[in-house]
Formats: structure tokens, C-alpha cells, sequence
């Protein structure tokens, strides 16, 4: 089991299988882009299932979302898919994408054992989805949104970031179409990791003013803590139910103390939080012929020094060098 010194157990294992993506978003990374990974760096294939199978048969890990970067952007992503799924215990497995490509790959990963998905969607404006993602495909990722809800890969998640100027009159429209279309949308407060480190804590649209504008048009009854268990976004009823809205507030209100995450990047390093600033290194011991039994024993020791929260809340705070797009959402 990966356990820490505050009791925590994480279950939750969430790997990143490339730093690239083909979406350009304003709080995430400059319009030219960024220097990727190279090759050789990334887990292969057999790699990143070899870590899945050691969290699952050895650690404890039940669920295993795929993320990135752009997830989509694996070439062997399906065949990752279906080999983790033939692992005992199987996982419950979801990913975590922009939603483009979703059209013409969600039958095959829903037949390759993927369970769900999340997909970034920010706005329900063309123009605005390209101010934010400096690229116009904004239909693409509606139609991906169709596809995986097709394709039975529900509940469908919806994430959106809010950002002053830009969307932050959107959330009772979002909502209202999340709604309409059968998906669960949950708002996410933007965080401090994008490449340029241009976040800034003044005049971020906080989870306050989110539920502020959804209850102008609204009735939203929370569900409490009992039912969120260590979930990250508080959920709430919408006109009483069945449909819910999420609110992820990393920032505003941390969730760290019911956190059982473990995480994967790209290039095979273990993280214990979003927001560390230090990696313990997996990849080098694989490479060099450590046994299962002496990863297991790494990964262990490197969550035992978990710290309690994220630090967002302390004014020393300071930004990991990794931005998101390395990291793995």
C-alpha cells in the first residue's frame, strides 16, 4: 500500500503518457509551444505498463487515469488501454483529454476496456475557444464529446477553466448545455502551473464566484462531504437533482487532507503532488534492472514523505518548474 505519515492511502494512480499537446491554452503554455521530451526520455510502451501492473498487483492502485499533455497524441494508446485492463485486479481506468480525436478513437478505447473520460472544454464560443486555445477546433472537440457519450464512456466529465475576460460570464450557460447534453461539468480554478508562470492569486476567478454566478440561475444543494469521500471537486445538486455540478478549488479551498493520489509523469518520475517541486526517479531503475519488488519499495518510500497540502496556501509558495503539460493533469 502507498501510505503516508498523515494516514493517507492512495489508490489513485495517474499517468501521464506524453508532455505534448496540440492545443496551445493561454493559462497552460505560450503559443509557440514548449520543448517536449525527447523520445528516449518517455516510459515505453511495455514500460508504462510494466508501473501499472506493479501499482495494481503490488500497491494498492484501483483507479488509473491516463493523462498528459495530450493523451490522445499516444500512438500506442489503445494497446496501453487494453493491456491494463487484463490486469487482476483490473483497475478502473478513465483519461483525461482535450477532447480532439475523441471522434474517431472512443469506440476502439471503450472496446479496449477504458471505463470514462474528462474532456477540457472552457467555452461554448468559437471565437473564445480559439482566443483561449490559439487553435479553431472547438467543433472537434463537441464532436468528441458526442462520440465518447456514444460510445458509452460515461459519465462524461466536462472541465472548464474560467478566466477573466474571456469566459468568466460562461458558467450558467455551461452548465445549462452540460445539463442538456447528459454531462457532468465540473469548473476548475486555474492554477499555479502554467509554463510561463504568469499566474497570478488577484483576480482569478475563485470557486466563490463560480457558485455566485451558477445561483443566478440555479438552485444548487450540496452534497456534502460524506458523499464527495476524497474526491477533488465539491458537488452540488442542480434544481434538486440527478443532474450535479462540480467545483474543483485547489487553490481557494485545498482538499489535501482526503488526497489519495499517486502520479506518473511521462518520463517515469513519481510525484506525490501536483504541486511538488521534487521527483523521485523511477525510469533509471527499470532501465538498470531493478526488480518489481525494488520499484514497488521505491514508490513506497517516496509517498511515505508526502506532505500534508499543497503549500498553495502559504504566501512562500512557490511554483513547480514543471508546468502542466509535463507534469500530467
Amino acid at each position: 500500500m502507498l501510505i503516508d505519515t498523515y494516514g493517507r492511502t492512495a489508490t489513485d494512480l495517474r499517468v501521464s503518457l506524453t508532455d505534448r499537446c496540440n492545443l496551445r491554452c493561454t493559462y497552460c503554455m505560450p503559443e509557440e509551444g514548449l520543448q517536449w521530451l525527447a523520445k528516449p526520455d518517455l516510459l515505453t510502451d511495455d514500460e508504462i505498463v510494466r508501473m501499472v501492473r506493479i501499482a495494481v498487483t503490488t500497491l494498492g492502485i484501483t483507479e488509473v487515469r491516463f493523462t498528459g499533455g495530450e493523451p490522445l497524441l499516444r500512438p500506442g494508446l489503445v494497446g496501453i488501454v487494453e493491456r491494463c485492463a487484463a490486469l487482476g485486479p483490473r483497475p478502473r481506468m478513465s483519461l483525461t483529454t482535450n477532447g480532439i480525436g475523441l471522434g474517431r478513437t472512443a469506440e476502439a478505447l471503450r472496446g479496449a476496456g477504458l471505463d470514462r473520460v474528462n474532456v477540457s472544454l472552457d467555452t461554448l464560443r468559437p471565437d473564445v475557444f480559439r482566443a483561449l486555445t490559439r487553435r479553431k477546433r472547438h467543433q472537434d472537440v463537441l464532436d468528441g464529446l458526442a462520440a465518447a457519450r456514444a460510445a458509452g464512456l460515461t459519465p462524461v466529465k466536462v472541465n472548464a477553466v474560467l478566466m477573466p475576460g474571456l469566459n468568466e460570464d460562461e458558467a450558467p450557460d455551461l452548465l445549462a448545455w452540460a445539463v442538456e447534453n447528459d454531462y457532468e461539468l465540473r469548473f476548475i480554478e486555474q492554477m499555479p502551473l502554467d509554463a510561463q508562470h504568469g499566474w497570478k492569486r488577484e483576480g482569478m476567478i475563485t470557486a466563490g464566484d463560480i457558485l455566485e454566478s451558477l445561483r443566478t440561475r440555479f438552485d444548487l444543494t450540496p452534497e456534502g462531504e460524506d458523499a464527495r469521500g476524497s474526491a477533488p471537486a465539491e458537488r452540488w445538486l442542480v434544481d434538486g437533482g440527478p443532474a450535479r455540478v462540480g467545483v474543483i478549488a485547489s487553490v481557494t479551498r485545498p482538499f489535501c487532507r482526503a488526497c489519495d493520489r499517486t502520479r506518473l509523469t511521462a518520463d517515469g518520475q513519481v510525484r506525490t503532488c501536483l504541486f511538488a517541486t521534487e521527483e523521485t526517479d523511477l525510469r533509471g531503475h527499470l532501465r538498470s534492472g531493478a526488480s518489481d519488488e525494488e520499484i514497488a519499495a521505491l514508490w513506497k518510500r517516496t509517498m511515505w514523505g508526502k506532505k500534508a497540502g499543497s503549500g498553495l496556501d502559504d504566501p512562500a509558495f512557490l511554483q513547480p518548474e514543471r508546468p502542466m503539460s509535463a507534469i500530467g493533469g
